[in-house]
Parts: C-alpha cells; structure tokens; sequence
C-alpha cells in the first residue's frame, strides 16, 4: 500500500504504478525505483540501482535450481518470475521437507508465488486509491527507509550480514551528497563487497 501511495507523489500515473508491481513485482526495487524517479534520475541510474538490488535473487537462483532444473523452460520461467524474498522463504522450505513427493513441490512454489502476487497486486491497488486522497503535504517518503529497515534487521544474524549492514549504512551517509543518489548504489555496492570478504576469511 505504502508503494502505491509513494508512487502517486513521485508523478506516476495509477496506471503506470499498478504495472509496476505487475511486471516487475519486486518491491525493494520498486521502491527504490519510485524514489530516483521522484528525483529525477536518469533511467541507467535506476536500471543499476534495481539490480544491485536485486542481486540476491540470484542467490535464491542458485539455491532452488536444484529442485526446479528437471522442469520444462515454460515452469521455469513462470517461478522465476514468481520468486521473491517471501516466496523464496516458503518453497525452500517445503522442498527441504523429505516427506513430500518432490514431483508436486513446484505447485506448492506455484500456490505461494501467486498468493504473493495477488496480494502485492491488490495492496498496490489499495495504496494508489489511498495515495489519491490523502493531502499532498503528508511526506510519505520517510516510510522508505522504515520499509528496508523492517526487512533487513530480523536478518541479520550473521557476522559477514552484519557487517554489510554497517558498512552500507555508513557509507550511504557519507555518500549522501553524490547526484542522482548514486551514494545509495556505491554504498550498497561497497557493503555487499565487505560482507563477501568477511564470509571468506
């Protein structure tokens, strides 16, 4: 809901901000995305952003492959679309379950996935009709960092996360100050470099 009234104050139509959370459907970047936007940012500056981002997803990848490499391009193609932080959360572990068939475990990703899906849709819905009437002088944007701020602390359980975590933190502030809020990308950047250089020590 948060998204859908965010996106409204940064000039996006309904339109446009209900198709963003149809096609891409993944929040932090949509988050993120809304906010360059909303300050002018060129398009490759948002295009990196969203994927630094998003790099993650390439570790759920990674970690579901082996259960999903036996199905057609056509299922693949649907969960990888489907797969988010949450979805990823639920399917790994049913799949981790050895009392299950693992021929019927993509149709548990699947009902996951799409739940997720109609929700964020219907969410996304709401917050456009709520953005349209609330008072243009009530600042949505300080939600943003309470957003990621919710997400990223019940994880952080690991020293080399934990370290990232401070390490960006840090420097998003010392960077605060580049145009196009290119701090935010350097900053997410150098972070996950800190943490993957801890992991490996």
């Amino acid at each position: 809901m948060i998204f859908g009234a965010l996106a409204l104050s940064a000039g996006l139509s309904a339109g446009i901000s209900q198709a963003m959370s149809s096609i891409i459907f993944a929040g932090s970047s949509q988050f993120i995305a809304v906010q360059l936007m909303g300050s002018g940012a060129p398009a490759l500056v948002i295009f990196l952003t969203g994927v630094v981002v998003n790099l993650r997803h390439a570790l759920y990848s990674a970690s579901i492959a082996p259960y999903v490499q036996r199905l057609s391009p056509h299922w693949q193609s649907i969960l990888a679309y489907l797969l988010t932080d949450e979805a990823y959360a639920i399917a790994i572990h049913h799949y981790d379950d050895q009392t299950i068939s693992i021929d019927k475990k993509h149709w548990y990703f699947l009902g996951a996935g799409l739940t997720l899906w109609t929700c964020w849709q219907v969410s996304t819905a709401l917050g456009i009709f709520v953005g349209t009437i609330l008072p243009n002088n009530i600042p949505l944007d300080f939600t943003l960092p309470l957003v990621f701020i919710a997400l990223v602390v019940p994880s952080l359980r690991e020293k080399p996360a934990v370290l990232a975590a401070i390490v960006s933190g840090i420097l998003s502030v010392v960077f605060f100050g580049l145009p196009y809020k290119l701090g935010m990308l350097l900053a997410a950047i150098i972070g996950m470099g800190v943490g993957l250089w801890k992991e490996k020590k």
